[in-house]
């Protein structure tokens, strides 16, 4: 049994994934904004963005949590096709259940439906990730805990869903953006606790590419994208009649009255709008033989 260490480089790896899960929140939680006071292809715009954001930052989480992730005496490799394939399922359905809430008008069903679905597919993803992993070994699973990995990944979807659909102010946001994060990172070190690792060492580890060569740029390359984003959102307005400042045009002037003469201003001045010779009333022409001399 190999001895398996969740921390290899202290603090440092558990907490850049916390705050990597915390941004992507932010910009997804702002995006599904957006996208529940727009229409037709704005829309689908924005929670494709937010669905991007989610998943890239749920996938960027777990991968740099296991740069911290290591087996005594052995080295750690990946597969790339399925790293990049657990990458894909996350944006996948983490956009399956931002559009089901976002387009379906039923929306505690859509809540309940989306929620599973994403849950579902965030574990998936997790361990589709492990799957990816290559050593001198074979893993296996505690069952029970697996199972709460799962149950945690269905709330944390649900409730990051349910976020999307009811917090609207910055400020909201910046507060739940952290608690979504807990979440995510429950999921993830739930999910780790169940690994045991049983080593040997007559297995082929050529297959594998070192963390440090593919998954920590396209983790670093994700995150940036994130980070980034969350600026671009973090100043748009919160009410659902304007537009965001960096993304969407501005709204257009109202037009300005026309100015009026000094001696125009003057007559209307002393003259009351029942006058009948006022030059800003039309006259009214007399009828009948009153008209005529």
């Amino acid at each position: 049994m190999g001895e398996i260490h969740h921390a290899d480089h202290g603090w440092v790896t558990p907490a850049v994934s916390y705050f990597v899960a915390c941004v992507g929140a932010f910009v997804a939680l702002r995006s599904a904004r957006w996208a529940l006071v727009s229409r037709g292809r704005t829309r689908a715009v924005w929670l494709l963005f937010a669905s991007t954001s989610l998943g890239a930052g749920i996938w960027s989480m777990h991968f740099i949590a296991m740069l911290g992730f290591s087996v005594t005496g052995v080295e750690i490799g990946y597969r790339p096709g399925l790293t990049v394939l657990s990458l894909l399922v996350a944006v996948a359905v983490v956009g399956v259940g931002l559009f089901t809430v976002g387009y379906w008008r039923r929306r505690v069903l859509a809540l309940l439906v989306g929620g599973l679905t994403t849950g579902l597919g965030v574990a998936a993803m997790h361990y589709l990730g492990m799957a990816a992993m290559v050593l001198p070994g074979t893993l296996g699973y505690d069952r029970p805990t697996v199972a709460a990995s799962v149950a945690i990944a269905v709330v944390a979807a649900t409730a990051a869903l349910w976020a999307a659909l009811n917090i609207r102010g910055t400020l909201a946001v910046l507060a739940a953006a952290p608690v979504m994060g807990v979440a995510v990172c429950a999921m993830h070190y739930t999910g780790m606790a169940a690994l045991s690792v049983q080593l040997d060492l007559s297995r082929s580890t050529e297959a594998g590419v070192m963390a440090l060569q593919f998954i920590f740029p396209l983790g670093v390359g994700l995150g940036c994208y994130v980070f980034f984003g969350s600026l671009a959102f973090a100043v748009s307005p919160s009410r659902s009649d304007s537009q965001p400042l960096l993304a969407g045009p501005a709204a257009p002037l109202p037009p300005r009255p026309p100015r009026a003469s000094g001696t125009a201003r003057a007559a209307g001045a002393a003259r009351t709008p029942g006058d009948q010779g006022s030059p800003l009333l039309p006259q009214r022409r007399p009828l009948g033989g009153a008209a005529r001399r």
